[in-house]
């Protein structure tokens, strides 16, 4: 079947009526046909004719008994999606007290059990399992998401998929896998690279849009998605975590060598300006030398005074 062919099924309401009115009905049908009974049980001696009586009260029993099974009772943001032997009779969303049909039987693929087959329109949260997968780089991840998501249509979601929960949870970690690959797991050297770690609101964007395009057909609406965990697979967690460290060293060396520079080019600068003392290139040399390895250097310099010339 094409992915098309789902979107023949479109939601409708059922047919119910007012659940108290229905409830008062079926009640005086029962003792109606209680009355029935007893009057043709006191009077059977007397006339053949009063055994119909008798029947008629059995049947009328049996019908107040069956009418009890369409009564309905929904709170806010509960659903019911009814089938009529075997077809679908319609959807009842709106809360109250309700009498449908009491051959129509409720479904949700979703419970196992017979009773409890409501299925609720709030807005429910998925956490889904860490899963491995690699990265646009090749690096393996671990990789979770939280999933806030809702149903909007009804009769896709029951008539659609199998189980829409487990169906949500399957497209969830596809959805991971396609995003993942396609992003690496931390930014590159320029910085203005799109990545899993540094760039979570967008990448919770692309998770959402790739994720609904995949839930459309099960009649859910994912209203957010969200990166829960994220962290480099364990095998390769300890070089991964080197080479951070390495990068760090770097860019925090290359910030203190430009500052360095500036530095000893403001200091040459300012002695010249204010003619404190005139240096030759050898000169110059060395008081750069000097300070780039005060200002560079892990330590504190010590100070050390020459009395000797360098000629």
């Amino acid at each position: 079947m094409q992915v098309k062919d789902f979107d023949k099924i479109t939601e409708k309401t059922a047919k119910e009526k007012n659940g108290w009115v229905m409830l008062a009905v079926t009640i005086a049908v029962i003792l109606c046909s209680i009355a029935l009974f007893v009057v043709g049980a006191v009077f059977l001696a007397e006339s053949a004719a009063f055994s119909a009586l008798m029947v008629a009260g059995v049947l009328g029993l049996i019908v107040g008994l069956i009418f009890f099974g369409g009564f309905k009772l929904l709170q806010p943001n509960e659903a019911y999606v009814l089938t009529l032997f075997g077809k679908y009779y319609g959807t009842i969303k709106r809360d109250g007290y309700f009498w449908v049909n009491p051959f129509c039987a409720a479904v949700n693929p979703a419970r196992a059990s017979m009773i409890g087959k409501k299925l609720s329109l709030k807005a429910m949260t998925l956490n889904n399992d860490k899963q491995k997968v690699n990265d646009e780089e090749g690096n393996p991840i671990e990789i979770s998401v939280v999933v806030i998501w809702r149903i909007t249509n009804t009769a896709k979601a029951v008539f659609n998929v199998d189980n829409y929960m487990a169906y949500l949870s399957t497209q969830c970690d596809a959805a991971i896998r396609q995003v993942a690959r396609q992003y690496p797991y931390d930014v590159s050297t320029n910085g203005d690279e799109t990545s899993l770690r540094g760039s979570a609101q967008e990448i919770a964007e692309v998770l959402r849009a790739e994720l609904q395009q995949r839930t459309d057909m099960a009649g859910i609406e994912v209203l957010e998605a969200r990166i829960s965990h994220l962290a480099y697979a364990p095998e390769i967690a300890a070089a991964m975590l080197q080479r951070q460290q390495a990068s760090a060293i770097i860019a925090a060396r290359q910030k203190i060598v430009e500052g360095a520079v500036s530095m000893v080019e403001m200091a040459l600068n300012k002695l010249s300006e204010e003619n404190v003392v005139e240096l030759d290139d050898e000169r110059k040399a060395q008081m750069v030398s000097n300070l780039l390895v005060v200002l560079c250097g892990n330590r504190d310099a010590q100070p050390v005074v020459g009395t000797g010339s360098i000629y």
